[in-house]
C-alpha cells in the first residue's frame, strides 16, 4: 500500500503546499482523502484502470476546492465519491454552474454516494465516525492488505479519533496548531494532542497532516512540530507535498 501526500496544508495554498489531498494505492483500488488543490496531481499517479474512490472528511473549501480541477482528468474507470449526509446536495450547488463545470459533464462517470447509508458500494472495509469540529466532519478507518490506514483531519482531540486509529499501521491526522495553542470554538490538532490521540490509540506510525498555511509558513516550522510529537510519539513524520510511503 502506498501513501501519496499530494497537498499537506490547511486554509489556502502557499510555497508550503498545496491544500489537502493524499492518494493511497492499494493492490486492486485507488482511494483519495479529500480533494483539497493537492488533487490536481492526480494524473501523476494513475496510470491504470483500477476504480477510484474518492472520500471528503466535510465541505469546508480546503477540502473540496480541487473538484474544480476534475475536468482536466480522463479516468475511462470513472469517479466513485463519498461523503457525510447532504453531499450529493451540495456537491450538485458548487460544482456546477455557474462556480464550475457540473459533474455530469465531466469526460467520465462520476457518481456520489452518502456515508453510511450508501456506503455498501464500497469492495473493502471502511469505517467512518463524526470527529469534534465547527462543522460535520468525518473520520475513516480502511482495513484493507492486512493494514488499518486511519485519516482524522479538522478535529479536536475526541473519543472517536481514538477509536478510528486503534492498532493502526499509518494515522494520519491534522496538525493546523502549534505547540500549546487551542481553539475550542474551531477545533483542531496540536503537535502534543495528535500524539497524544496516536499512543492512547497504540498506533504504529502517526503522518502529520493540514498544517495552517497562516501558521505553519516555511516547512522547517514542521520540523519543529515533528519533534514536539516526538517526544510523546516516537514515531511521528510530518508530511511535505509529493512524498511517498509505503506501508
Amino acid at each position: 500500500m502506498r501513501v501519496v501526500f499530494l497537498g499537506t496544508n490547511g486554509w489556502y495554498d502557499t510555497q508550503t503546499g498545496n491544500t489537502l489531498s493524499i492518494l493511497v494505492e492499494t493492490e486492486n483500488q485507488y482511494i483519495l482523502l479529500d480533494a483539497g488543490n493537492g488533487i490536481y496531481k492526480l494524473d501523476r499517479y494513475i496510470h491504470d484502470s483500477k476504480p477510484i474512490y474518492l472520500f471528503l472528511s466535510h465541505f469546508h473549501l480546503d477540502h473540496i476546492i480541487g473538484l474544480h480541477t476534475l475536468d482536466r482528468f480522463e479516468f475511462g474507470q470513472g469517479l466513485n465519491i463519498l461523503g457525510p449526509s447532504g453531499t450529493r446536495n451540495l456537491l450538485s450547488t458548487i460544482i456546477n454552474s455557474p462556480f464550475t463545470i457540473p459533474l455530469h459533464q465531466l469526460k467520465y462517470r462520476t457518481k456520489v454516494y452518502e456515508m453510511p447509508d450508501e456506503q455498501a458500494i464500497i469492495p473493502f472495509k471502511v469505517t467512518s465516525l463524526p470527529l469534534r469540529h465547527s462543522s460535520t466532519c468525518l473520520g475513516f478507518r480502511f482495513e484493507i492488505e492486512n493494514k488499518v490506514l486511519s485519516y482524522c483531519t479538522d478535529t479536536g482531540y475526541c473519543d472517536n479519533a481514538v477509536r478510528l486509529a486503534r492498532d493502526a499501521d499509518l494515522l494520519i491526522t491534522e496538525c493546523a496548531l502549534k505547540t500549546g495553542q487551542s481553539d475550542e470554538s474551531w477545533p483542531h490538532l496540536n503537535p502534543q494532542i495528535a500524539a497524544k490521540i496516536a499512543c492512547e490509540a497504540d498506533a504504529k506510525r502517526l503522518a502529520l497532516v493540514h498544517f495552517d498555511a497562516n501558521i505553519y509558513t516555511i516547512l522547517e516550522e514542521r520540523k519543529e512540530a515533528e519533534e514536539e510529537a516526538r517526544k510523546i510519539f516516537g514515531h511521528t513524520f510530518a508530511t511535505v507535498d509529493d512524498m511517498s510511503i509505503v506501508i
